[in-house]
């Protein structure tokens, strides 16, 4: 994707590889965007880990973890964000889930899951609230099915109506330019249930 981009649009890609469970991830963070050091238009928060088990079942291990990777990762990065944008357009797009939607249908064995996404739903409005009075915009895209892996884990066997690819194409459109529309919203973007 790296030279892709490079010889297509002579755009340089710079990535990283984190380890969201690392006990020092907040640190870590912190030396790659003082290593990098840039104004962002867009961010988008897209990992994402799934557990698919019965409530009584789940550990607090399992719990702690998914929410390090799907809620305090975000929420790190948008701080380190926020503090090199502050003059600056930027939208910060954070992908939820229609679980984590108040209202949405449930489904068994996602309850961990489900809460940390709305946990990050929340987080979505509070920041735009918080930075309403400058050019940072956060907005949440609640995900319905789209034909992943994790879609997989979470219903073995079904087929959503939605590719990756274009759910892909979604978000990258939404990101470009939803932000001179929404601020603060937590937008569901499912054809289907689930």
């Amino acid at each position: 994707l790296s030279r892709e981009c490079e010889v297509k649009y002579n755009n340089k890609i710079t990535y990283f590889n984190l380890d969201f469970l690392s006990q020092n991830i907040d640190e870590l963070l912190l030396a790659v965007f003082s290593e990098i050091n840039i104004v962002f238009d867009v961010v988008i928060n897209n990992a994402g880990q799934l557990i698919n088990k019965p409530f009584l079942e789940s550990t607090l291990v399992e719990i702690e973890e998914l929410y390090r990777i799907n809620f305090t990762a975000p929420y790190l990065i948008c701080q380190n964000v926020i503090k090199q944008n502050t003059k600056s357009n930027c939208h910060i797009v954070n992908i939820g889930s229609m679980g984590g939607v108040q209202g949405s249908v449930k489904f068994t064995g996602l309850s961990i899951y489900s809460a940390s996404k709305a946990a990050l739903a929340n987080l979505t409005e509070c920041l735009a609230e918080e930075y309403k009075e400058t050019n940072i915009k956060v907005n949440c895209l609640a995900l319905g099915s789209a034909q992943t892996e994790m879609l997989e884990k979470a219903f073995p066997g079904y087929q959503s109506q939605v590719s990756a690819e274009q759910m892909a194409n979604y978000i990258y459109g939404f990101a470009i330019s939803g932000n001179n529309l929404f601020n603060g919203k937590i937008i569901p973007v499912s054809v289907t249930t689930p």
